[in-house]
């Protein structure tokens, strides 16, 4: 484990923090502050010359900063003859723009794969890509955890009544079909029509809730619009109680205003990105730790070991 050395950039300190200790390193010594105008300024405080060096950086709010701290980081491992560097991202911004939806616009994440690749990753651990084809934008390994094995253990812990997984829209019927059989319980979908970007309103339930604690499975919690009117229409067909629980809490905007006017009961999330300072004061959200997830991960990369039992 010697050769073994993990970073952080400044969007999760703490989960890094959490990661060193399952894997009983210490966090590596790398400074990233600011000039007066703005510039990123990175140092790397360590010798990294033939290491094994893993970066761990959500690209969450400010999305731009941090992705640019990461790509900097690279860039001075590169330049460091670091043997191997492996972008550890919980969190991968941009997801969303993983295909044109209209005409004269970018493909976004493609274009954040190939600035990873460039600027010096050897191979990306994320968790609950967006979308799963992402992982085809890369010319390099990628790793895609999921946190399904943190939410189900949650879920059939802290559940006593009858239980239905419900999805918030087509695209999720995948991940909550995939829990439901799990969890040998049965499955629910929302009818979605989204009328603008960051807005939908839920116009239907398909699947029997009535007089059961529905569960809505998603892999992001952004401004909260999709669980929100979900929440709305699951208890307007007779569910006794609604929760949620999601991957990444992205909570921007009105987000926790509207979880707290809504009919969810709780909102659990993992600290692949931490909360923010009003999602903190909200008794709605808890969060789950995937520490030892990426831990396992890394720990399984380093030494050549599968990683696929990780994927389930």
């Amino acid at each position: 484990m010697h050769s073994l050395i993990l970073f952080a950039g400044n969007s999760n300190l703490q989960l890094a923090r959490d990661v060193c200790r399952h894997i009983g390193i210490k966090l590596g010594e790398a400074q990233v502050k600011r000039f007066s105008d703005g510039e990123i300024q990175v140092e790397i405080s360590e010798n990294v010359r033939g290491k094994d060096v893993f970066v761990l950086q959500s690209t969450c709010a400010p999305v731009n900063e941090h992705l640019v701290e990461l790509l900097l980081m690279l860039d001075a491992f590169k330049r460091s003859s670091a043997k191997r560097i492996t972008a550890v991202m919980p969190y991968f911004g941009y997801a969303r723009q993983d295909k044109k939806v209209a005409p004269r616009v970018p493909i976004s994440a493609k274009l954040v794969a190939d600035l990873l690749t460039v600027a010096g990753a050897d191979r990306v651990i994320t968790m609950d890509l967006h979308a799963g084809q992402i992982q085809g934008f890369f010319s390099i390994p990628v790793d895609n955890l999921f946190a399904a094995p943190v939410l189900l253990e949650h879920i059939r812990q802290g559940f006593e009544n009858e239980t239905v997984i419900v999805s918030p829209d087509a695209g999720g019927v995948e991940r909550a079909r995939a829990f439901a059989k799990r969890l040998d319980t049965n499955l629910a979908i929302i009818d979605k029509r989204r009328i603008a970007p960051n807005q939908a309103q839920a116009m239907n339930v398909v699947g029997d809730v009535k007089g059961k604690t529905a569960i809505i499975l998603d892999d992001m919690v952004d401004t909260g619009g999709t669980l929100t009117e979900a929440s709305f229409a699951l208890k307007a067909h007779g569910a006794l109680e609604v929760h949620a629980c999601c991957a990444h809490a992205v909570l921007s905007g009105p987000a926790v205003e509207r979880m707290t006017e809504s009919e969810i009961k709780t909102l659990v999330v993992t600290d692949s990105n931490p909360l923010n300072e009003k999602a903190k004061a909200c008794d709605k959200i808890r969060v789950l730790s995937v520490s030892k997830l990426f831990g396992e991960a890394i720990h399984r990369s380093h030494t050549g070991s599968s990683v696929s039992s990780l994927f389930v």
